[in-house]
């Protein structure tokens, strides 16, 4: 007996091929088209040719014939492996989208950038989201850091947005939770960084890589004990550079760092909060020029869901 399924929101723009592709990966091609031209795949009760643009709440016909062809996670393009649900999940950090980019609240623990042994990047899963945009990554974050991430759907808006973060134009606002106390409590840390070490100044190391400056001003927001809840303004964007100044220029890692910091004794009341092995440093706002419109726009992402229990605990606001 046939079935019917409805297409999602985040199937919208997918063409009829691709989307049966994608709930039935081992379905062969010459198998779709043939079931088309019978007449035994319709949408919303029409005859098909294949080609057709899906939108959200179209009714798909199933055939009996194909079930045998679905397995459990869809395959997504290189290699990378998610689910519908991990896109619906995605959809639902989206903070502003419209012709140009979309801004999400990224998770933490998930990838902004597919690679070798990576099943899941938001590069690749706003691909999926948007077919007939070119995805453009213009920032990034770490896989452990969460907050807002700007990505562009054309290369235009990626080109500018670039030129915007490379010539400091756009900032960026971070929180975090250290461990240790930072003094002075507001200041600007100006030094050079390579291979996850400070060094001393710009000149090469045993003739290999020249070390890169990173610029962070940072003001300190609230003290509870041995914890300090700090807000970092970056000038530059080295790889891991708000974990190396925590760790190495303010003697005071963020607190889950587990490559730059050590574990964190405190009350035990408090530990039963942090059942996490998070990172806590959260990209909390952005401010750009919108590549388009030229209005400035300021995005801010809410705190994740883990970091939450700890601040009303200590007390800590949010900016």
């Amino acid at each position: 007996m046939a079935q019917s399924m409805t297409v999602s929101k985040t199937e919208e723009g997918t063409r009829l091929l691709r989307w049966f592709l994608r709930h039935y990966p081992g379905m062969p091609q010459r198998e779709f088209y043939k079931l088309c031209r019978g007449g035994q795949i319709r949408v919303n009760s029409s005859r098909v040719r294949g080609n057709e643009i899906l939108r959200a709440g179209d009714t798909v016909r199933i055939p009996p014939t194909i079930v045998a062809y679905q397995t459990a996670a869809p395959k997504a393009e290189g290699g990378d492996r998610f689910s519908l649900t991990d896109l619906e999940e995605l959809r639902k950090c989206i903070i502003h989208d419209d012709d140009d980019i979309v801004v999400l609240n990224k998770p933490a623990g998930l990838a902004v950038q597919g690679g070798t042994g990576i099943r899941k990047s938001v590069d690749k899963m706003v691909a999926a989201m948007y077919p007939y945009d070119k995805i453009s990554l213009v920032h990034r974050l770490d896989r452990e850091t969460s907050g807002v991430l700007v990505v562009a759907k054309n290369q235009m808006t990626a080109q500018n947005l670039a030129r915007a973060f490379q010539d400091k134009t756009a900032h960026k606002e971070y929180l975090a939770l250290l461990s240790g106390h930072v003094a002075p409590s507001r200041g600007v840390i100006d030094n050079y960084l390579i291979k996850g070490a400070v060094v001393d100044g710009p000149a090469r190391i045993d003739g290999g890589q020249r070390p890169q400056r990173a610029i962070t001003e940072y003001n300190v927001l609230g003290v509870a004990g041995d914890l300090t809840w700090i807000s970092y303004s970056p000038k530059t964007g080295r790889t891991h550079q708000l974990r190396i100044h925590s760790a190495r220029s303010l003697n005071a890692p963020i607190v889950g760092d587990t490559l730059y910091g050590a574990p964190v004794r405190m009350d035990p009341a408090l530990s039963s909060l942090m059942s996490t092995n998070h990172l806590f440093l959260f990209a909390h706002k952005i401010t750009f020029q919108h590549p388009r419109t030229g209005r400035m726009l300021t995005l801010r992402a809410t705190v994740p869901e883990f970091m939450t229990p700890i601040l009303k605990f200590l007390e800590f606001k949010i900016p």
